[in-house]
């Protein structure tokens, strides 16, 4: 079973942390090895298989999830909220590539030399288009690897559409997002208060949403979120970057 990164007290990217693992409700902890003799004799009911670490408190009060796992739902189940959020909705993309990009007929016109820059409006734009002017936000950090990979490629070519509609996309190097300790998995951050975590299998296909408000996890995210935003590059910049690299 795939491990998902919770969060680290640790500034040097080593213990400890919590990892949460998917499709249980376990939560992996790493830590110090607990080896001080008089605090194992005192432990109770100790099980052959069981070892024990140490972790700082303000690990588990920052990080340690306070709800029951979530259940993944469908994509569509979080539609309104892109309607109905306040201020701010946020998103952190992080794969190398995504099959419903793939599957667009625009993919087809981007591999064959075609500006995809300028796009129709279609509903996504729409409602970001009436939302921004509302005053409201549409935000993204796409995490792009060196050399970028044809989905992030595409996706830098594609972005003026969504840019032109009112959304702020930004770009960050995939080797920053590790310093930083961002999470490796995608979400949606609606007011700072509901995470909707995005769940993929092997062949990038989108399986549908964890929706989740457990302040722990919302913090979480907060955090990453600032982190990102402060480091990312515009697209527009980081397109000249990539171009002027090749």
């Amino acid at each position: 079973m795939a491990l998902r990164f919770i969060g680290t007290t640790s500034d040097d990217g080593d213990c400890p942390t919590l990892y949460e693992i998917e499709g249980t409700d376990e939560i992996l902890v790493q830590g110090n090895r607990e080896r001080d003799p008089d605090h194992l004799v005192q432990l109770r009911d100790v099980k052959p298989s069981e070892t024990f670490v140490r972790v700082p408190r303000s690990l588990l009060a920052r990080y340690a999830p306070q709800t029951d796992a979530p259940e993944l739902q469908p994509f569509s189940s979080i539609a309104h909220l892109f309607r109905e959020f306040r201020h701010t909705a946020w998103r952190l993309e992080t794969r190398r590539g995504y099959a419903s990009d793939r599957r667009s007929p625009k993919w087809a016109r981007w591999q064959a030399g075609e500006d995809i820059a300028a796009e129709p409006a279609n509903t996504w734009r729409e409602n970001v288009a009436e939302q921004t002017a509302a005053g409201k936000r549409f935000e993204r950090v796409r995490l792009v690897d060196d050399p970028p990979t044809d989905g992030q490629r595409f996706l830098l070519a594609s972005a003026p559409g969504n840019m032109a509609a009112g959304e702020d996309i930004r770009n960050l190097p995939r080797s920053s997002a590790e310093q930083l300790r961002l999470p490796d998995y995608d979400f949606w951050l609606f007011d700072s208060r509901i995470v909707a975590r995005f769940a993929f299998d092997e062949d990038d296909t989108m399986l549908g949403v964890y929706v989740i408000d457990d302040p722990a996890e919302v913090l979480a995210a907060c955090q990453a979120r600032d982190a990102a935003w402060h480091h990312a590059v515009p697209t527009q910049e980081f397109a000249r970057q990539v171009a002027s690299s090749v």
